[in-house]
């Protein structure tokens, strides 16, 4: 049975209209190696005992995301809302199905765990991607996808209201450098439009129709 994760997508207003998102930088080693992506992490004993008085493996990835968080940056989300399931590629070198869900963050800074994280930022959707698209911050596509999702968002209220049915992607690849999910053409499950995210050169660029 595949691994599961959970990962806490933190979100605040900003004064100006729209959101900031925290991002944190992984160390240069292990998984999502040097790359920018949102607090979380796999599926504990713990979390599986946590969550006995819940219903599902959505419940079970939510206690881990909430206690990944506080450990990686210091913050205790609470009042979570699903936004999406990543199911990763038979390519991926470590797979874990990886529940996303939004949160308020509160009004605090975020306190860093040393053998975790070595850096973090609070960023809009559209300066972190377009810090990628310049080539200075390392996104993976979960986390790209995410962000784009995000970008029109005028409130944290508005995201978490948008986000009202969970998305699955599971994803697999084409040749090109090319991640296709549910309802794309060359997707196994079918489909007869685009729903793709082509990575061979910056910057990204995602389809759907």
């Amino acid at each position: 049975m595949m691994p599961v994760g959970g990962t806490v997508v933190l979100l605040r207003d900003r004064r100006d209209g729209g959101v900031e998102i925290l991002l944190i930088r992984r160390p240069d080693h292990g998984s999502f190696a040097g790359g920018w992506v949102f607090p979380g992490g796999v599926v504990e004993d713990t979390d599986v005992i946590a969550a006995l008085t819940d219903a599902g493996e959505q419940a079970v990835a939510a206690h881990a995301a909430v206690r990944e968080c506080e450990e990686e940056v210091g913050i205790r989300p609470a009042d979570l809302v699903t936004l999406s399931c990543w199911v990763p590629p038979l390519e991926a070198p470590k797979r874990v199905r990886t529940w996303f869900f939004l949160a308020a963050a509160p009004d605090t800074e975020p306190v860093l765990a040393p053998d975790e994280v070595i850096d973090a930022r609070w960023l809009t959707p559209a300066e972190a991607l377009e810090l990628h698209a310049s080539g200075e911050l390392r996104l993976f596509p979960p986390t790209w996808v995410t962000l784009q999702s995000l970008a029109q968002a005028e409130s944290v209220g508005d995201a978490r209201a948008a986000a009202s049915v969970p998305e699955l992607y599971a994803t697999h690849i084409v040749a090109g450098g090319v991640f296709v999910w549910g309802g794309d053409v060359e997707h196994p499950e079918g489909g007869g439009g685009r729903h793709r995210l082509e990575t061979a050169a910056l910057p990204w660029n995602y389809l759907r129709s």
